[in-house]
């Protein structure tokens, strides 16, 4: 049985549980991090040395980075479902995955910690101001690519919504007065209606 580290309330680790949940896979996870703590302590960093979450066990076999386990999921259980068959669609689907990692977190990190994990009076407007700017513009590359398709990666829903979903999910919400995004909120409609999304995201609260 798959076993999960790290608590429901962290994007990364809700990536992989909207994986499993979307292939309906028998697994345990176990809270860790946040509130929880125990990340820092040697049992846990002799899994994953970072000390992050959440990390992936089967039978021995260790993995962790949440997008890793994302794909290791979809390539090992959800070929054809989560993981496009097709090698070149499957390729699009990985960078939109690096693209959330590289280009959309790192723009709403001010934006989310600041409103979210930040005592309102240790907040920094300004930051948090320019975060939503930033993250809007990068969402406007997104809308062009959901112009086109109705998914990320074609016109099928795989792995690589997963990653990039939550990041706009959380921006939607925490910026209820971004500029017009008429593609993004159309698929993200979609997405909402997913039980394994609800399940895992929306029912869960931010903080």
């Amino acid at each position: 049985m798959l076993r999960i580290w790290g608590r429901k309330n962290s994007a990364n680790v809700q990536k992989v549980m909207w994986a499993i949940g979307e292939l309906a896979l028998p697994h345990e996870r176990i809270d860790l991090a946040g509130p929880f703590g125990k990340n820092r302590e040697p049992a846990y960093l002799a899994l994953n040395p970072n000390g992050l979450v959440p990390t992936l066990e089967e039978d021995g076999f260790i993995l962790w980075e949440s997008n890793a386990i994302v794909r290791y999921l979809a390539v090992t259980r959800g070929t054809g479902k989560l993981a496009p068959a097709d090698p070149k669609l499957r390729a699009l689907a990985g960078q939109w995955m690096d693209w959330q990692l590289s280009v959309l977190g790192p723009t709403m990190f001010e934006l989310f910690w600041g409103l979210v994990r930040t005592a309102p009076e240790k907040r920094n407007p300004a930051a948090i101001e320019t975060s939503k700017v930033k993250t809007a513009e990068a969402l406007t590359i997104l809308d062009g690519q959901l112009a086109k398709t109705a998914y990320v990666a074609s016109d099928a829903f795989s792995m690589g919504d997963i990653p990039v979903a939550i990041f706009a999910y959380r921006f939607l919400t925490l910026a209820p007065d971004h500029p017009p995004l008429p593609h993004v909120e159309r698929w993200y409609a979609a997405i909402a209606k997913r039980p394994a999304f609800r399940q895992h995201i929306l029912d869960v609260p931010l903080t």
